[in-house]
């Protein structure tokens, strides 16, 4: 259900409106206002609250490219329903079917469309509740607002609602659909008032934000949520971060700016140039604009004409009246102009106190190349990367290498700014960049550093088997030159090979560890990123038993162990991935959370959106093994892009331990299409160990072992060793015990070099499945053993289901049944959906009836709820709750007045004595 800020009588009419439909009075209401404004998200939560209620819920959203095609909406409304057509009148059956394109006929009756649309619906309506959504109403043809209109004035006791949005200030040849829903109920949205603006926008905000851009963001908006969202989302790091990119950099469409255009070049010259200056200032500084009038020559009340043309206000401060006519003016003025009003602002702006917007402003009046230009953005550089500014940073630095005249010197800066754009995420720009910077000339150190860059490029773009060897050739270009370097390059390769590896992938990891035994030695005291590269090269060249012990204390390093220096937080932020990847390697699920929480925690008080879905997706993954799936669910949710790569097998796997067999089959599919070509084949063979504990779970052996035999063709899979408990299951059940042979000596092995719960739990329930008698016995309480003492609950709950499952066969029910309740209530508590149905399944086959989980009083909390919950009952306060959730602390007090609402409480301490399941 959507959440909404301050909509309270909003949410209430069309709660209301809901509820008298489920009380059997049906109804309709038109939700109006601006574009933006919040009406698809009322939408929205009407279909939370009915779904919630029983209702069914048809949505039909207009499109102006179909405005013209008679009954186009309508279809999208009645399509789903039209199996109830056959209870109707047959002219009405005709009329419809002659709508909708499916016989032929005369042009139908509208009025007998409506009726039968009327009835439709009805029919519907008596299997339960129906709800009709229509958003961008505006757009709907003719035919079909009309019908819709029609049924909408003669709903009576049917138990249905229908509920339209319109866009005020459409185009006029979307009237007509408006003016036939004229005389229904109407609710008309305004903006957010200031206090939830703020809310809103801060919950937007990936990252911290200059506050006078963030002043001039919510004092243009008018309390518009989807400009107030959007804005941070649709500009560019830069500017939000400091201000530091040109209003251009917004990606609005150029026709919501064109009625802006107009009124602003209809202006006097001296207006348009001071309303250019104004847009070219993202602060709305009145006093600076002051300063910026006399520069420029012009009166200082020469903007009076641009507000009395509604484009803007002039009082404290300079407020455009919509964030379109910023960009509107600024895009169209002549480039001349342009440079003239940034000279202006540059000589307006005080050096000292703001030096950096000062230097952005006379870059962008530069004509041409300009050195002095090009070192005052590089110091800008510099100060903004020391504020952890990271696309400020790179912002300056691009635009200091395009100023500067002299190559070698240009041929530098392109090169940090490649640098700087890859960190902030934005590796097309990086390329742009880098090819600056191969122009040159480079000395020797220059040119191994773009092509280092160049392979992380291309391993971030391509993800494909070429990548390590990429990387491996500028690590060992770069062995003399930066030993240092070279030696993180020789680890960036194994994270490589070990993501991409696999059959006909080109270098194994096994090539690439031979190849790094070549790698200079640290310069200086080993750090934790030389530990772990030592540790791995022995792991992957000597066997894993010998690698164990040195990744240990590398892991240990990381959190802060005595050898070495301790970790950086870049260093976490850089290794992080991957230390806690090594963790699972060697079963150590104590340093493997420590690692995961490290992780996360610097990636969000950096802003490093760029490193954001892989530690969600680790923390993901391990909320999911330690038995915590409502917080996995949160993870992936949190991070903005749920189809970057890491965060896709995240959902994949918490689907698959769900037993949600659908939602899994969806997100197979957007993995295959998300990546290049060249990388899917390791992406599915990485989907197959979550495709492998969705068929385990749910008994298909046969296709768990076939997923499962995809997935340990991947390194990155083998890796973290989850594969082998499940190819191990799929074969021994499935009949094909040859098959899994090789997986349970490499998983025993492991386990033994580990001697950890994890690891040897895992061990002991593989090769209880695949023993007999007295000693599989022995072994299925080794694994309930070893499991207990372990944080990875669902691998307990498994444990108890097989060892319940083989006492079933062997006759001895009671004893079967003690292990299969333990193994059901765990399940079913961790949301191990098909886990859970086949401990019940087994449950009757003994003459028991499994117990249905007893009511708790979080079941009443969202997800979302529930994870906050939990957070502040650990003693976090809502600012630490919001850093973590990317919320702002006062979105996390309102979600706490809906949890104590719901717990019926009234304090954080009572919240710590919930049981929060």
């Amino acid at each position: 259900m959507t959440h909404l800020l301050g909509r309270h009588a909003e949410r209430d009419a069309v709660e209301k409106l809901v509820a008298r439909a489920r009380a059997g009075h049906s109804g309709a209401l038109v939700v109006r206002g601006d574009a933006g404004i919040g009406k698809t998200a009322l939408l929205d939560h009407a279909r939370g609250v009915a779904r919630s209620s029983g209702f069914r819920v048809e949505v039909s959203v207009g499109v102006e490219s179909e405005s013209q095609f008679a009954f186009a909406g309508l279809h999208q409304v009645c399509g789903a329903l039209m199996h109830h057509a056959t209870a109707l009148p047959e002219p009405q059956q005709s009329a419809l079917a002659v709508a909708f394109g499916q016989q032929a006929g005369d042009p139908p009756d509208r009025f007998l469309v409506g009726l039968a649309t009327l009835n439709l619906l009805a029919e519907a309506a008596e299997e339960g509740p129906l709800l009709c959504l229509v958003d961008d109403a505006q757009w709907l043809d003719d035919a079909s607002a009309q019908v819709l209109a029609f049924v909408a004035r003669r709903l009576s006791a049917e138990r249905i609602a229908l509920l339209f949005a319109v866009r005020d200030g459409a185009r006029a040849d979307a009237a007509a659909a408006s003016t036939a829903l004229a005389d229904l109920p109407e609710l008309r949205l305004a903006g957010l008032c200031e206090e939830h603006a703020r809310e809103l926008l801060a919950s937007a905000l990936p990252a911290p934000l200059d506050e006078r851009v963030r002043e001039r963001i919510i004092a243009e908006s008018y309390g518009n949520p989807l400009a107030l969202v959007e804005l941070p989302l649709s500009a560019a790091a830069a500017q939000l971060a400091g201000g530091y990119e040109v209003p251009s950099a917004l990606d609005v469409p150029r026709r919501v700016e064109e009625s802006f255009r107009r009124r602003s070049q209809s202006l006097p010259a001296d207006t348009q140039l001071l309303l250019l200056a104004a847009a070219a200032d993202p602060t709305g500084d009145a006093a600076l604009l002051c300063r910026v009038s006399a520069q420029l020559g012009v009166a200082e009340d020469a903007l009076a004409p641009a507000e009395a043309a509604g484009l803007l206000v002039v009082d404290n401060r300079v407020t455009f009246r919509h964030p379109l006519v910023r960009s509107a003016v600024y895009r169209d003025a002549p480039p001349p102009d342009v440079r003239r009003a940034h000279d202006a602002l540059a000589a307006a702006t005080d050096p000292d106190t703001d030096p950096d917007r000062r230097a952005w402003h006379r870059a962008q009046a530069v004509l041409g190349t300009d050195e002095d230009a090009a070192a005052e953005l590089e110091r800008s550089a510099g100060r903004a990367r020391a504020r952890g500014g990271v696309a400020a940073s790179a912002a300056f630095m691009a635009q200091a290498a395009t100023l500067t005249p002299e190559p070698g010197a240009r041929a530098r800066r392109a090169l940090e700014a490649a640098y700087a754009k890859h960190e902030a995420g934005a590796s097309e720009a990086a390329s742009d960049l880098l090819a600056m910077a191969a122009a040159g000339p480079l000395d020797a150190l220059q040119q191994a550093r773009l092509e280092l860059l160049r392979a992380r490029i291309a391993f971030h773009v391509a993800r494909d088997g070429e990548s390590p060897v990429m990387l491996l050739k500028a690590a060992e270009s770069l062995a003399r030159l930066h030993p240092a370097v070279s030696r993180e390059t020789y680890l960036e390769a194994l994270d490589a090979a070990i993501s991409t590896g696999g059959p006909g992938t080109g270098s194994t990891v096994r090539d690439v560890a031979e190849a790094a035994r070549s790698a200079p030695a640290p310069p200086g005291a080993p750090r934790p990123a030389d530990l772990l590269l030592d540790g791995l090269v022995t792991m992957f060249t000597r066997g894993h038993a010998a690698g164990v012990p040195e990744l240990r204390l590398a892991l240990a390093a990381f959190c802060g162990g005595e050898t070495g220096e301790p970790a950086s937080d870049a260093e976490i932020r850089r290794w992080g991935w991957l230390a806690a990847r090594t963790a699972m390697t060697v079963f150590d699920e104590d340093l493997f959370f420590t690692l995961v929480a490290q992780h996360m925690r610097s990636t969000r008080e950096a802003g490093a959106l760029s490193m954001l879905p892989a530690a969600l997706a680790i923390q993901s993954v391990m909320n999911v093994h330690s038995g915590e799936s409502i917080r996995a669910a949160e993870q992936p949710e949190t991070g903005a892009a749920t189809k970057v790569g890491p965060l896709l097998h995240a959902r994949l796997i918490l689907a698959a331990w769900r037993g949600r067999a659908d939602e899994a089959a969806e997100i197979t599919v957007m993995i295959g299409q998300a990546g290049p070509a060249r990388g899917r084949p390791a992406e599915m063979a990485i989907a197959g160990y979550a495709l492998a504990v969705l068929h385990n779970g749910s008994g298909d052996y046969e296709a768990a072992q076939t997923a499962a035999a995809r997935g340990i063709e991947s390194e990155a899979v083998k890796f973290n060793n989850l594969i082998y408990p499940e190819l191990i299951e799929a074969a021994f059940r499935s009949g094909r015990p040859e098959s899994a042979t090789e997986a349970l000596e490499e998983l025993t092995a492991r386990a033994d070099a580990a001697g950890t719960p994890w690891g040897l739990g895992l061990a002991a329930r593989s090769r209880a499945l695949t023993t007999t008698g007295p000693t599989a016995e022995d072994h299925y309480r080794e694994a309930i053993d070893q499991l207990a003492r372990s944080r990875m609950a669902t691998h307990l709950a498994r444990a108890h289901l097989v060892y319940g499952e083989w006492l079933r066969r062997e006759g001895r029910r009671q004893d079967a049944r003690e292990q299969l309740r333990i193994a059901h209530d765990m399940l079913t508590t961790m949301g191990a959906e098909a886990f859970a149905a086949r401990a019940a399944r087994e449950l009757r086959a003994t003459g028991e009836h499994p117990q249905k989980r007893t009511a708790q009083p979080s079941d009443a909390l969202t997800a979302q709820e529930l994870h906050i919950a939990r957070l502040v009952a650990s003693g976090a306060t809502s600012r630490e709750v919001g850093t973590q959730l990317f919320l702002s602390p006062r979105t996390i007090e309102a979600h706490l007045r809906n949890i104590f609402r719901k717990l019926g409480i009234t304090s954080r301490r009572q919240l710590r004595d919930m049981p929060l399941a």
